[in-house]
């Protein structure tokens, strides 16, 4: 045995910690005139030191005043001779009896290192270290040089100027051309007009002479247009999420005039609900919802205010830079201006707790790191996480960035901000949900009050019964328990429950309060999730010292090792301020501005990831693939762009245009690549040479979005309510999830219950309240992603819960049977009636072996109808709660009333329609499950 289990644990403490060397030796570079390295020692830089860099020295050598278990691995012979023990770490030629071996192959549950499972070694590395030891340990200090690895590929790779790495290997590590296009400079390539052939100038769009380049390159037939109802009905669900109406498509199909294409994309961009539409697309990336996660699962109230900022923002066409500046540091910016104050919720996003039971350094570390990964992939395309713990294995972001950039951070504290409520935002609902949240709360604060007498009159009769007068004369050792004496196990628990649901609505009146969910710079100000109102404190306890960074070994807080000052992405051209420092690229060590100028950093043309991200986030809105395919990825392990120099031509162009989202949408489907056929022309030839469709030979069909779904459905049959803005609406979800019980921290959320009136709940998808732990299914099956993290791209599966969802779903059953009461209510035959069912449906009228098939269809389900009528089924009035008690162990349940099912108004029933009705509804029900009406083609 090397040493004693806890012995070990102290002599390797972190063991291989997950970090990287901060202060090696100098290592010496051979000269022409020394020895060619030997096999032994080029295996020993290639894969033992980078090894020992990453996986050991953040405790065994990168704090020569703090080495672990007095175990130094920055030298063969101390690594060899081992730590305090006093006994050999390695013995040569023999891994199996060495202890450092016996600790990174995790064999004795005593010596594991590295100690988190996350930073173990794989099975390559062990087998590198076995072979090394078996071979010799052999060590040299020198450098490897390129003409040490027979690798001809090294005279095009390049190193790239960073604030330096944890090691020189790292830092003068090469790369391939091909992995670090992004970090270049922005091109403005010429456009290869002559792939157009001899088109009119009048006639020509960029876009399409970039297309047909690769195309021609591929010896690919371009689609020819799509026909207008195609591209009506693709343009409108782009750019508002909803289906045109059948007015619409008659007024384009007819209309003569030769801009009739580009007028129509102005007014859909003019509507109110292309803000909508653009919001879903901005809160995919940065996971906005309602509730806070966690155990909890906190309410966040005034959440909604930057919602509805990011639909105001889009429907102005603000230029997303200044968007970019808003949302990073707009209290910074101005801090007087509210919509500034709302902006900066995008911080504070992700999902995140601190509550009594938390430690306080462990949640802020975990703000830090959320906030500087969300930067990342928001604006840069760049997970920042995968340098947390050591230097990027694969592209240029050195560890000390990753902590450089979260400095910037490091002011930020959160606050509940006096914002008063501004005549664009929409608060009219406010009197009726306020009032039913103050009468919940009185009649749980009366219950408790109930409990308290109890207890407080059984506490009178014991000191009356024991001879005591007060409780002061009763030793502290003996007095009865004062929070729940005299009341039952059933009580006691009735009790916490309550207590919980006190907080629970306490915190849903803060809704109705204007309050901005925002941030300030200062010190530490002890914000706990707990509290309903988070006040910024005052001048006197916002003065102090702001929080310090440091390189945290192995992503460890307890393993502080360099301070580090504000910086950005070294990385990119031109942002290296250790080698060329200016006001670009340099961030303020003050507390006030580190945000400001970190976000004009960002929002430059400068910048050669920004404005390259957001043209193919937009890209990506409309050909379901990005160009390139991985937006929140552009480094080694994404995708190559597919056409590279258009996304450098679109990006120029999109800054040319004052960053103008609304004219990248312009530009982009105006070109003859967005308004082609879906159909290939030799979709066998596209199948071999092109079969994922990256060179667009066609147009791509997607499948609606699971917001797109919901909306569409209540769009068609008049039930949606079009009102914009507002806190959260509660609309129907499936109702055996809508009731499960939510547990939050020691106890069961309130039920979950639709608003009463369908007004009230039949609301866009984007304004419906969105909890972190309970998702609407029907959403959730079609793909809807979580808020926990990024969403740069959606699946697109196809599974059967689906099916279960769709055809067999409350939901799509209320819409078909709203749809056909009011196609029944305005046709006088039946199949005047089932052809209005296709039209509303699918846009055309049904084909004559579809006509026949429909109507014998609806004829026969009229006649099962007849037979069979429905029976009518009640809403549910309360629920059986159960759970176990902590104190006791044993189970107790008890009733929740659900409240506003006494004045719930509901959709149209099957038993409140003919059987008439209700057949048309069983074939409007098989119409909306079509590939016709769900794909966008």
């Amino acid at each position: 045995m090397y040493v004693s289990s806890a012995r070990l644990a102290q002599t390797f403490c972190s063991g291989l910690c997950f970090a990287l060397l901060l202060s090696l030796p100098l290592i010496e570079v051979a000269s022409a005139e020394e020895t060619p390295l030997t096999a032994q020692k080029i295996f020993y830089l290639q894969k033992i030191r980078p090894l020992l860099e990453q996986k050991c020295l953040g405790c065994h050598g990168s704090t020569p005043d703090d080495i672990k278990g007095d175990y130094n691995m920055l030298t063969r012979d101390s690594l060899i001779r081992g730590g305090e023990s006093g006994e050999p770490a390695v013995i040569i030629g023999k891994p199996e009896e060495s202890p450092f071996w016996k600790a990174v192959t995790w064999k004795d549950e005593n010596i594991q290192m590295p100690p988190q499972e996350r930073n173990r070694l794989n099975a390559a590395e062990i087998a590198d270290l076995q072979q090394w030891i078996s071979t010799g340990a052999v060590w040299t200090d020198r450098e490897l040089l390129p003409s040490s690895t027979n690798n001809s590929s090294q005279q095009s790779s390049i190193v790239m100027s960073t604030s330096g790495g944890q090691s020189p290997t790292w830092t003068n590590r090469t790369y391939e051309p091909a992995d670090i296009w992004a970090y270049q400079p922005i091109q403005r390539p010429p456009v290869p007009w002559a792939a157009l052939g001899k088109k009119l100038n009048s006639q020509r769009n960029p876009i399409d002479a970039f297309i047909q380049q690769k195309l021609k390159q591929k010896q690919l037939i371009a689609s020819p247009a799509a026909e207008k109802k195609t591209l009506i009905r693709r343009a409108t669900y782009d750019l508002t999420g909803l289906p045109p109406t059948l007015k619409q498509i008659h007024e384009f199909e007819n209309s003569q005039h030769q801009d009739s294409w580009s007028l129509l994309i102005k007014k859909m961009m003019e509507s109110p609900h292309y803000g909508e539409q653009m919001a879903q697309m901005w809160i995919d990336v940065v996971r906005y919802a309602d509730t806070s996660g966690f155990a909890n699962d906190y309410e966040r109230p005034n959440a909604w205010r930057y919602r509805d900022y990011l639909v105001r923002s889009f429907n102005a066409d603000k230029p997303y830079d200044r968007f970019i500046i808003e949302q990073l540091a707009g209290d910074e910016l101005d801090p007087d201006d509210p919509e500034l104050l709302i902006a900066t919720g995008y911080l504070r996003s992700g999902p995140w707790e601190h509550t009594g039971m938390s430690v306080a350094a462990v949640t802020r570390q975990l703000f830090l790191d959320d906030i500087t990964q969300s930067t990342g992939v928001s604006f840069l395309a760049h997970s920042f996480r995968c340098a947390k713990c050591h230097d990027h294995k694969f592209d240029p972001v050195p560890t000390r960035d990753y902590y450089r950039i979260q400095a910037v951070f490091a002011p930020v504290q959160f606050a509940d901000r006096k914002v008063e409520y501004q005549p664009y935002e929409n608060i009219s609902g406010f009197a009726d949900m306020k009032e039913r949240t103050e009468r919940l709360l009185a009649e749980t604060r009366a219950q408790q009050q109930q409990f308290k007498e109890k207890t407080d009159a059984a506490i009178a009769a014991w000191l009356k019964e024991n001879g005591y007068q007060n409780l002061k004369q009763v030793a502290a050792d003996k007095r009865p328990p004062l929070r729940w004496f005299g009341l039952s196990e059933f009580e006691k628990s009735l009790l916490k429950i309550n207590n919980k649901r006190i907080d629970y609505f306490e915190r849903e009146l803060k809704r109705y309060e204007p309050y901005a969910f925002s941030v300030y710079n200062g010190p530490p100000n002890n914000y706990r999730s707990t509290k309903t109102v988070n006040l910024i404190p005052g001048a006197k306890q916002k003065q102090g010292e702001i929080q310090q960074t440091f390189i945290l070994a192995g992503g460890a807080i307890t393993a502080p090792t360099e301070k580090v000052t504000p910086g950005v992405l070294s990385a990119v051209a031109g942002s290296n301020s250790s080698r060329e420092p200016n006001a670009w690229n340099t961030i303020p060590q003050t507390s006030e501005g580190r945000r400001l100028a970190l976000a004009r950093w960002i929002a430059s043309s400068n910048n050669t990831l920004t404005a390259r991200v957001i043209v193919n986030r937009i890209w990506q809105l409309h050909f379901g693939t990005g160009l390139v395919a991985t937006p929140n990825n552009f480094g080694q392990k994404g995708d190559q762009p597919s056409h590279p120099e258009l996304l450098d031509w679109l990006a120029t162009w999109f800054m040319d245009h004052g960053w103008s989202i609304k004219q990248l949408h312009q530009l982009i489907m105006t070109s003859e690549t967005y308004q082609q056929s879906s159909q290939p022309v030799d979709a066998e030839r596209v199948q071999t040479v092109d079969p994922r469709n990256r060179l667009l030979s066609h147009f791509p069909t997607r499948r609606m979005t699971a917001e797109q779904l919901r909306d569409s459905l209540l769009a068609l049959t008049g039930e949606l309510n079009p009102e914009m803005g507002g806190p959260g609406v509660f609309p129907e979800i499936n109702w055996e999830v809508a009731l499960q019980p939510r547990h939050i921290m020691g106890s069961v959320a309130p039920a979950y219950q639709p608003m009463p009136l369908p007004r009230q709940r039949n609301r866009r998808t984007l304004y419906a309240f969105r909890y972190r732990t309970l998702s609407d299914p029907m959403l959730e099956v079609f793909n809807r992603p979580g808020s926990e993290s990024s969403c740069e791209r959606r699946d697109e599966t196809t599974v059967t819960p689906q099916a279960f969802a769709l055809f067999n779903g409350q939901f799509t059953h209320d819409r078909a049977l709203a749809l056909a009461h009011d196609i029944i209510q305005n046709t006088k035959t039946q199949e005047d009636a089932v052809q209005n069912a296709f039209l509303q449906v699918v846009l055309r009228k049904p084909e004559s072996s579809e006509l026949q098939l429909a109507l014998k269809h609806v004829q026969q389900m009229q006649s099962y109808h007849e037979q069979h009528p429905p029976q009518k089924i009640p809403l549910p009035r309360e629920v059986k709660r159960e759970m176990i008690e902590e104190l006791t162990g044993e189970s107790f349940s008890w009733t929740e009333k659900l409240d506003l099912s006494e004045n719930y108004v509901q959709d149209l029933k099957p038993w409140d329609v003919d059987a008439a009705t209700r057949a048309l509804a069983e074939l409007c029900l098989v119409l909306m499950n079509s590939n016709e009406f769900i794909y966008l083609r």
